[in-house]
């Protein structure tokens, strides 16, 4: 029989189908679907090195004597624009917002063939010091109350382009379900006294059966209540409610745990489309005792359909327990 389980951080419910579910290697993507050998520059390409506008803005580079690692220019149709004033409009029930805020690529990586999970550690340090760099700017902004960095890889999670890159978006106001989980984590710290991302965390490191990696400095585990099949979420160990306080050595250690986790990925599914995001506070919030900053990754190994639209609620056919196995075997 089916059951369900609540996932205690985001309050959503899942139904955990056991009598359709599928053993963890079913979820691989046919290898007659994997794609010819993607060539290392490709000439119509506008992320690969020797194709970059001159006339473009930059906001960011890292380089060395090879030339550039990393480069964070403007989307090239952007949600968000950084030019204008905030004002609001209320009109009744309507209210409105000028869409001023930030949206922008980060080019992972000169090489069009380029994959972070096959990337050398120190390439996949620079995506982050570039992510934290951005972000501490973007934060002075007074117009901006959040920013989102995510990552789409492959098709089906909702990438155009397929050189290597990610995006970061600033906000002028925090999405709802930033918001409500902002509220219902003060709520747990008010009740408690401590974390409940932290509480969350321990109580996974103390199960083990759902750990897929430990380092030094973060913990990857698949929740207790996955809304889908290998759901993963990437702890810092130490707690610390904003990405923007990340330290050198935790980027080093957050980079392997990364790369590790996004290879057996690779290597176990066939190279799944995959999401990843982080999630912090708002930048209008400072330093809390009751948020706990992490990056979340989706492999887009599953559809959701008309349940999902209607009731809100996710049917996942892979338990935790089984999938976070299979990887930590690999």
């Amino acid at each position: 029989m089916s059951h369900l389980r609540q996932n205690i951080i985001t309050k959503d419910w899942v139904i955990f189908a056991t009598e359709r579910a599928k053993r963890p290697h079913e979820f691989a993507r046919p290898v007659e679907d994997l794609r010819s050998p993607i060539p290392a520059y490709k000439s119509n390409c506008p992320f690969c090195k020797g194709n970059e506008n001159p006339s473009e803005i930059e906001y960011l580079r890292l380089e060395d004597e090879r030339g550039w690692r990393v480069r964070i220019i403007p989307n090239k149709y952007p949600a968000l624009s950084p030019l204008g004033d905030l004002v609001r409009c209320n009109e009744g029930i309507h209210r409105s917002i000028t869409g001023v805020g930030y949206h922008e690529v980060l080019i992972e990586n000169p090489h069009h063939n380029a994959t972070i999970a096959l990337m050398d550690i120190r390439d996949i340090g620079d995506i982050f010091q570039a992510y934290r760099q951005r972000y501490k700017i973007i934060c002075q902004d007074k117009r901006i109350e959040s920013i989102i960095i995510f990552k789409n890889h492959g098709e089906s999670a909702g990438t155009s382009l397929e050189h290597p890159h990610s995006q970061i978006t600033a906000t002028p106001v925090v999405p709802s379900q930033i918001r409500q989980r902002l509220f219902d984590a003060a709520n747990y710290f008010d009740d408690t006294g401590e974390c409940l991302f932290c509480r969350n965390f321990a109580d996974e490191l103390k199960a083990k059966e759902r750990i897929v990696l430990e380092t030094e400095y973060f913990v990857t585990f698949i929740p207790y209540a996955a809304l889908s099949p290998f759901h993963m979420w990437v702890f810092p160990r130490c707690h610390s409610s904003c990405f923007g306080e990340i330290s050198d050595l935790e980027i080093a250690d957050l980079a392997f745990a990364l790369k590790t986790v996004l290879a057996k990925l690779f290597y176990g599914l066939n190279n799944p489309a995959y999401n990843f995001t982080i999630r912090s506070m708002p930048t209008d919030s400072g330093h809390a005792n009751y948020f706990h900053w992490y990056l979340a990754i989706v492999p887009r190994v599953s559809q959701a359909a008309g349940f999902e639209l209607g009731s809100g609620m996710y049917i996942n056919t892979a338990m935790p327990e089984d999938s976070a196995k299979f990887l930590r075997e690999l």
